[in-house]
């Protein structure tokens, strides 16, 4: 089977100089520190997986997160339908398109033999004064404390979440190291990160999806809110004054998700 690669880069970075640095698939594939040492740039690496490495790269005082997927290091992954890169890049697109803000996509692509996704990359724009929630509740505790604070991020965190399962779609990993919130803005502003597991449903499996992404949040929200704090935050969501039964029944059931599974 032929070799076939996608690339796109978002129109207002093409013509910047990371546009032309990553011009092709195969020159952002293999940027590496000997090449970032010639051309004064810097790159860290930041994590990896059994199926993609992530690396911070910084160009003319601005930073990107380059993801590189390689399918192919676990073969069964790659007779399992549309690639996770892929769908990462059309789940963050598309949140932008809903107004749901997200981490920016600068470029993405993907090298495919016959339908058959080999390896696959993500660029996106460093959130700047950003850190994940679950970071905040470590290492700045005294913002979870702030009562203020928190119904702000608590209010975006509930529309963001209603948005999303208004159009059946289901994020599957809605937890709060993806979610980025600004710690240095007078008005905390969050943004979803990493989302490659996302996806529409339909009826009968929605429900149980709605249930795990709130389930997914309070799993850590029961450790660090109030009783309060966290039935303020299922009204938002569910817009709803007084609860009903069948809110009830739901907050019972995402109380009981990870029963047993901690």
């Amino acid at each position: 089977m032929a070799k076939k690669i996608f690339w796109h880069i978002i129109p207002e970075f093409q013509e910047t100089t990371l546009g032309k640095l990553f011009e092709n698939f195969d020159d952002a594939y293999q940027f590496n520190d000997d090449f970032n040492k010639a051309n004064g740039f810097k790159c860290e690496f930041i994590t990896k997986s059994p199926l993609s490495q992530v690396y911070k790269v910084t160009i003319e005082d601005k930073s990107f997160y380059l993801k590189k997927y390689n399918i192919s290091r676990k073969k069964i992954q790659r007779y399992l339908g549309q690639s996770k890169i892929r769908t990462e890049w059309e789940n963050l697109l598309w949140f932008q398109a809903l107004n749901i803000p997200a981490a920016k996509v600068v470029a993405y692509g993907q090298e495919t033999k016959g339908w058959i996704t080999h390896r696959g990359i993500l660029i996106t724009e460093e959130l700047v004064n950003t850190s994940d929630l679950a970071n905040i509740a470590d290492e700045h505790p005294h913002l979870i404390q702030q009562a203020d604070w928190v119904a702000k991020v608590s209010h975006q965190v509930a529309e963001a979440a209603r948005i999303l399962h208004q159009h059946r779609f289901a994020h599957n990993d809605f937890k709060w190291r993806n979610i980025m919130v600004d710690i240095k803005a007078d008005y905390p502003q969050i943004y979803l990160i990493d989302c490659p597991s996302g996806m529409k449903w339909y009826k009968p499996f929605l429900e149980f999806r709605i249930i795990k992404d709130l389930a997914c949040l309070d799993k850590r929200a029961k450790y660090e809110l109030s009783k309060k704090q966290r039935l303020a935050f299922y009204k938002d969501y569910a817009q709803c004054r007084k609860l009903t039964a069948n809110d009830k029944k739901r907050i019972r059931k995402i109380l009981q998700f990870f029963h047993n599974r901690e």
